[in-house]
């Protein structure tokens, strides 16, 4: 048995740390799980912002393509009348951002425009010829041998940006370049709006130029789920930025996500340690209640032991007939008889007890009065009072109601209460039973003139096992389970049991039987 409680112990206390390090490595776990998520939380929301940053910019590059190559398809450097008679008499729709075309003869020394067409003849038209001729052609890219490959230039010139796109072609051993002049504030004014404004709930774009200036679109706020992405091959000097409107919103639930997800490893936690907190207490209550029904068993042993050696003691002595008179022979029956009530007394506690343990004790009510119930109980014990020099004192009042209770189990109870009192206040002198009439309430009172309770033992001492300090000082034998009965038998009739101080000394056992006013009373 103690080696078996030394391995529980043992085991208990390895378990505990296991326990413990689980916990935290749950925690640490968690913690780390919680912020990977929320990085792969804003990782995706990035990834879709700039992927819808790429979709915008593209739209863009896409329409100005698509303009060009209708230029492209609509002239002809073969025939310089291709300008005005198809691109300039095409439907404006095709090339809505082109304002003019001009086709240029590259002679090494001296470029030279060959054909112009302009949708808006004005002085902006020479301007924009003698910007072409004396600065633009310096910052294309014009290779050696001539290509057909589209490109653009995209540069600011005078405070002014310009966008042109540009091909070159061979005809007859000459080369020519084909120039188209976008028109810019167009652009912004009508494609940007037509493109970028439509109702989208979810994000917000605007465009920028080089130095970070607003072209068009409303500020955003710079962060992290704000993304900007330069327009690759048309205006590559600018920049399309695109924020998320939900995302401050996202920000807020993925940080009450997290906080909410520590606040539940918290709790686990906490609940963790009031589990193990628990299991301690209650390990610890457990091997107090071992240790209260291993001292049961042993006063219950010497409690049985001690009648009955007396009774066979007394039993040989009559049974040899070495009695010498009758008056010694009627002594000895009356100890046998009185040892023996004692025996079946403590056999019917330990036997009540074990089916209130079981949940198994079962009372018959009946309509009866309290009075005699307790005038027969006190009877019982006259005769051991009468033995140890105590003397019983009875009161009862008349007209106490007829209550529902069980006769014999309220015997029990009251003959508990005198048993203590002539157990543990022998000393007393006297011992008073009586019978008090409350206002919901029939109260049965025992009350001695012993050591009294001390008050750290008041609230305890009706618990199953638990017997007072006092009592275990002074070495008084008891199995520590009458008063548990009495409060089990006051609490299935309605009521409770207490104990009171007595003054000068003493203590005053207190029982109680719920009552009602409509029931006849007691003759």
């Amino acid at each position: 048995m103690a080696a078996g409680t030394r391995r529980a112990r043992l085991l208990t206390f390895l378990l505990l740390p296991l326990v413990v390090l689980a916990v935290g490595v749950l925690a640490t776990v968690t913690f780390r799980t919680s912020f990977q998520l929320e990085k792969l939380r804003e990782q995706s929301v990035v990834e879709a912002t700039l992927s819808l940053a790429n979709e915008k910019a593209d739209r863009l590059d896409k329409l100005i393509v698509e303009q060009d190559d209708a230029v492209v398809s609509d002239i002809d450097v073969s025939d310089l009348r291709s300008l005005t008679q198809g691109w300039l008499r095409g439907p404006m729709r095709q090339t809505p951002t082109i304002r003019a075309v001009l086709l240029l003869h590259l002679v090494p020394s001296r470029p030279e425009v060959v054909a112009f067409a302009s949708r808006a003849p004005g002085p902006d038209d020479e301007a924009f010829r003698r910007l072409l001729l004396q600065r633009m052609l310096g910052d294309m890219e014009l290779q050696v041998e001539p290509t057909s490959e589209l490109r653009h230039l995209h540069q600011t010139y005078d405070e002014t940006s310009y966008l042109v796109s540009y091909w070159q072609r061979t005809h007859g051993g000459r080369r020519y370049l084909v120039v188209a002049w976008h028109d810019v504030p167009r652009i912004v004014h009508q494609i940007f709006p037509r493109i970028y404004s439509e109702r989208d709930e979810q994000s917000r774009v605007n465009v920028v130029d080089a130095e970070g200036r607003i072209v068009f679109g409303p500020p955003l706020s710079e962060g992290e789920f704000t993304v900007g992405r330069p327009f690759a091959t048309t205006l590559y000097k600018w920049r399309v930025n695109v924020t998320l409107t939900s995302a401050e919103e996202l920000a807020k639930n993925v940080e009450r996500r997290r906080r909410l997800e520590m606040i539940l490893v918290g709790l686990s936690g906490l609940v963790v340690i009031a589990g193990i907190v628990v299991v301690l207490i209650a390990a610890a209550r457990e091997r107090r209640l071992s240790r209260l029904k291993s001292e049961f068993v042993a006063n219950v042993s010497h409690e049985l032991k001690t009648p009955l050696s007396l009774v066979r003691m007394f039993g040989e002595l009559l049974h040899s007939g070495r009695v010498e008179s009758e008056e010694k022979r009627r002594q000895y029956l009356q100890i046998i008889v009185d040892e023996s009530d004692r025996l079946s007394q403590l056999i019917e506690n330990v036997l009540d007890f074990a089916r209130v343990e079981r949940g198994k004790l079962a009372y018959r009510m009946e309509l009866g009065p309290v009075g005699e119930v307790v005038v027969h109980a006190v009877e019982t014990c006259l005769a051991r009072a009468e033995r140890e020099g105590v003397e019983l004192e009875l009161a009862v009042p008349e007209g106490l109601p007829l209550l529902l209770r069980d006769e014999g189990a309220l015997e029990v109870a009251v003959v508990n209460l005198v048993d203590n009192a002539l157990k543990y206040a022998k000393q007393g002198e006297s011992v008073r039973v009586e019978v008090r009439r409350a206002t919901a309430y029939v109260e049965v009172r025992v009350s001695d003139r012993g050591p009294g309770i001390l008050p750290e033992d008041r609230k305890r001492i009706f618990e199953r096992f638990e017997r007072g300090r006092n009592a275990q000082d002074n070495k008084i034998r008891g199995s520590g389970i009458g008063l548990a009965l009495v409060k089990h038998i006051a609490e299935a009739h309605g009521g409770k049991a207490w104990v009171e101080p007595n003054q000068p000394q003493g203590s005053t056992f207190v029982f109680t039987l719920a009552s009602r006013r409509a029931e006849p009373q007691e003759p």
